[in-house]
């Protein structure tokens, strides 16, 4: 069960760093982006959602029953903004819907016990034309002590050798999602993934570190060759500013825009690029004219 005490904890984390201007030499920036060998306009990114639709027992009360598949307008918006997008749990005939959108595309898999469907998912991701493929590995257990499962399907916690035969299976781009410690970072980077997302699942475990208080004991953990996103609780371009000062490659945003999906995918992408304003602002209003200039000693903390 979900619990709102890390969320709260990393919301509170968030509001404790402070932002030192500097406006001498400083100009109108750029927020455009490299990942994973596609250019987009923002590294504010949608996160990896899931059961958006109004497919049965699948639809989501703020869907309305009558509207397109939420995780169509969700990828929609973010095509509209130029941004990477995020795909959470789904059947594949959404995935190659989502990719029929011309969003750019990463394929979060569940940690399944059997393999067998790891390894179909990542093939069918990648034949679907997703840019990277990866796994959220905080989804293995449950809140009574046990193996966690969704819909049904039991899911189990994987180990460093199979991290690494996914990778190998993959051909593109691999990603773990839900790391939050330097020791599963060092472990993915080992394993040969190019991406690890920073993220505690919405408070899938009670006072979790929030992802900010532990990026920088990761990024030393994987070096140059590993991308650093952060997930969790960014509602704001400056949340994104935070973020991305401290070292992080990108930013998803997830639930902050899932109650805009029932107005549509402008609206939605609208968000985005409202955020992407403020970023741009807080960056010009730092001295950084580009994301390749972000700088954390502008950052101030105060006692959290």
């Amino acid at each position: 069960m979900f619990t709102s005490s890390s969320d709260k904890i990393t919301r509170d984390f968030f509001d404790s760093i402070l932002i030192e201007p500097r406006y001498i030499d400083s100009d109108l920036p750029t927020t455009d982006v490299e990942i994973f060998g596609q250019k987009f306009s923002t590294p504010i990114m949608t996160a990896a959602l899931s059961h958006l639709g109004s497919r049965g027992k699948e639809s989501a009360s703020f869907i309305e029953e009558k509207a397109k598949n939420g995780m169509i307008v969700y990828a929609e918006a973010a095509a509209k903004s130029n941004t990477l997008h995020w795909v959470g749990m789904g059947d594949d005939q959404e995935l190659e819907d989502i990719i029929a959108t011309g969003a750019k595309s990463v394929k979060i898999v569940k940690p399944y016990a059997d393999n067998k469907e790891v390894f179909r998912k990542i093939e069918h991701a990648v034949m679907s034309g997703c840019v990277a493929v990866g796994m959220d590995i905080d989804h293995a257990f449950n809140g009574n002590g046990d193996y966690d499962s969704c819909f049904g399907i039991p899911l189990r916690p994987k180990s460093s050798a199979e991290i690494s035969e996914f990778v190998q299976a993959a051909g593109v781009p691999f990603v773990v999602k839900g790391v939050l410690s330097a020791s599963d970072a060092e472990k993915c980077a080992k394993a040969g993934c190019k991406g690890i997302v920073v993220s505690h699942h919405h408070g899938i475990i009670q006072y979790a570190v929030p992802p900010l208080m532990v990026i920088g004991d990761i990024l030393k953990a994987v070096g140059n060759d590993v991308d650093v996103f952060v997930d969790c609780g960014i509602v704001s371009g400056m949340d994104a500013y935070k973020c991305l000062a401290l070292g992080a490659k990108a930013v998803s945003v997830g639930r902050h825009l899932m109650p805009l999906l029932k107005k549509g995918s402008d609206v939605v992408s609208q968000r985005i690029n409202d955020m992407t304003a403020e970023l741009a602002s807080a960056m010009a209003r730092t001295g950084v004219h580009n994301l390749n200039e972000m700088d954390a000693s502008v950052l101030r903390f105060r006692q959290f």
